[in-house]
């Protein structure tokens, strides 16, 4: 019960954004406009603020991080040897851009959309200190080693400059670094700013899972359907594993910070890993059914880690 008291609103609001935009009571215009105010106004007021008000002496943890990246970036490599060995005709074993994809399918995580909530549902929100850590550098470090894995290490087929100022510029980036530096530098933003902040940040949490909900109507999983399923294991079982023998046995972390790391690791395949696939031109299908694949089985998942931690 206690279990099913964490999962279930969540689950009701995805749910809710699905039958909505199934149903067609939202088009997919109207969800554009809602995702706009999500992910550019309500998710970084919401995350700014927090990061300001963190104890960053808990949030900032070597094991904590190694415990997390390691698995990941294992991984990673573990997804791009299935592709390379199992999945991919042999005319076609060469093509590291969409081994590199495939890796990415299996290891990026929907930690902000996903993530964050369940950390808050099961945790509290004194736990998230932790997965701002976390959160800072995941899109950074494997939407680079997709790009440059897929380029075979040749970085004129990458621009450091214009991925930088992508990451730079990205909204969830943007508004943890603004929120650090305020908690770094000790300002306090004065009672009516942060009241009007407070507003815009309250609804973060609902509009991200009724967006997610409603943007499953748009991805469909394949015929084809064998790819999305492996590296949805991947994902919500193989590297929240992972993560749990690295913090629990090699790192010995505390459990509350334990448990955070499997859980945000647990999280299902990430939508943004879609758009790297749409942009290299490989593997759309396979991502598409993944992030939908592994939402949907992302509650079993949740489900079984949150009775293994709890």
């Amino acid at each position: 019960m206690q279990i099913f008291s964490i999962i279930f609103p969540l689950i009701f609001i995805v749910a809710l954004g699905y039958t909505c935009c199934y149903f067609k009571f939202f088009n997919q215009q109207h969800i554009a406009g809602l995702s706009k105010f999500t992910f550019y106004v309500s998710l970084p007021a919401f995350l700014m603020l927090n990061m300001s008000q963190i104890n960053l002496h808990q949030s900032i943890s070597l094991q904590a991080f190694l415990s997390f990246y390691i698995p990941v970036l294992a991984v990673f490599a573990l997804g791009i040897l299935i592709d390379r060995y199992c999945l991919t005709k042999q005319e076609s074993a060469g093509n590291y851009q969409q081994h590199s994809v495939f890796g990415l399918a299996g290891s990026y995580s929907n930690m902000v959309l996903v993530g964050i909530p369940i950390v808050i549902a099961s945790l509290g929100k004194d736990m998230i200190a932790i997965a701002f850590m976390i959160i800072t550098f995941h899109s950074t470090l494997l939407f680079a080693l997709t790009y440059l894995i897929g380029a075979k290490g040749n970085t004129a087929d990458f621009s450091w400059t214009k991925f930088a100022k992508n990451m730079i510029l990205n909204p969830i980036v943007m508004s943890i670094g603004c929120g650090l530096l305020l908690n770094v530098s000790g300002i306090t933003l004065f009672a009516n700013l942060a009241n009007a902040l407070e507003l815009l940040a309250s609804p973060a949490i609902a509009c991200a899972l009724f967006v997610l909900g409603a943007n499953l109507v748009f991805y469909k999983v394949a015929a084809n359907w064998q790819p999305a399923l492996i590296s949805s294991l991947l994902k919500i079982l193989v590297l929240p594993a992972a993560v749990y023998v690295a913090a629990t046995w090699v790192f010995a972390l505390d459990t509350q910070i334990r448990n955070v790391l499997v859980l945000l690791s647990a999280s299902p395949v990430g939508v943004n890993a879609y758009l790297i696939a749409s942009q290299l031109n490989t593997h759309q299908v396979t991502l598409a059914g993944a992030v939908v694949l592994s939402t949907v089985l992302s509650v079993v998942s949740f489900s079984l880690w949150l009775a293994v931690l709890l």
